[in-house]
């Protein structure tokens, strides 16, 4: 096989893996340049790598090895056969090509330590470091692959990430509660009467009720400051930031009165692509 050729599938198999398990970014990608496309998809399928290693492991141990052999890739260490790695590879030439930063890539991984362990999230001081490390970051990589470095950037990123991984924690919820997992920060919990059992039960309280309104109040409070900052940035690297609209759709149905966040709501290809389409082609994107 070919130089050429190795690269491509390499390629090939970075798509399908973010295609397959995070949808919404493979998506956002489409309204991309085809250079730009590739590259982003390197960091989301690196992404998507650390993010399922909770669900390829039975216990924390191998997980944590597993986490450890991409912290010593970045970090130069020795490993045979990086270069059989196709996700490696790509992350590496990404890394080259446009000179990204590898400290964030390294805290990406070892925020994702949490998602072992069956330890609660502490406080919301601990999520917001959490969320700062993976969906921030996972945003201001993207907007160096689509435009030059900048704070104004660097400064939506932070807000956009806020407002995807507030979101998220609530659109988790059912999924972490059935395998006893905690996200909703424990503190919060217990400042609304709830705790971890009442979630764990599945069933939507008042009191735990109570605690994802504040999830959901915070994240349209940086959703509507990223949308500010958005119109501030240079067009080219607004697609990157598509996501968003569907933050948007998700918080206007969370915010509803008959709402249940202990309800799962499978996503829909076919809406999240109409969604993204549609954002694409209005001003506040760059179309």
């Amino acid at each position: 096989m070919s130089a050429s050729e190795a690269s491509g599938d390499s390629a090939g198999f970075c798509a399908d893996l973010v295609r397959t398990h995070d949808f919404v970014r493979y998506a956002s990608t489409l309204f991309m340049p085809a250079a730009q496309r590739r590259a982003l998809l390197a960091i989301y399928a690196f992404n998507a790598e650390i993010s399922r290693v909770r669900e390829q492991v039975s216990q924390p141990l191998p997980g944590e090895m597993r986490l450890q052999w991409w912290t010593d890739m970045l970090a130069g260490a020795g490993h045979g056969g990086i270069e059989g790695n196709p996700v490696a590879a790509e992350l590496l030439q990404v890394i080259r090509d446009y000179r990204l930063p590898v400290d964030p890539l390294s805290r990406l991984i070892d925020e994702h330590q949490f998602d072992l362990y069956n330890d609660p999230m502490p406080s919301m001081a601990a999520l917001e470091g959490y969320i700062n490390d993976t969906s921030s970051a996972l945003f201001s990589l993207a907007g160096r692959i689509a435009s030059r470095p900048s704070e104004a950037v660097d400064h939506l990123a932070r807000h956009a990430g806020f407002a995807q991984g507030l979101v998220q924690v609530v659109e988790k919820l059912p999924w972490d509660a059935a395998r006893r997992q905690l996200f909703v920060p424990l503190q919060l919990l217990q400042q609304h009467g709830s705790g971890m059992e009442e979630v764990f039960s599945g069933k939507q309280t008042p009191q735990a009720r109570a605690a994802t309104d504040q999830l959901i109040g915070e994240a349209r409070e940086h959703l509507n400051t990223a949308f500010e900052l958005l119109a501030g940035v240079p067009p080219e690297v607004r697609p990157v930031f598509l996501p968003l609209a569907l933050v948007r759709r998700d918080l206007k149905w969370m915010s509803r009165a008959d709402s249940d966040p202990f309800q799962p709501r499978p996503p829909s290809r076919l809406r999240t692509l109409w969604t993204l389409w549609r954002a694409s082609r209005t001003a506040e994107f760059g179309g």
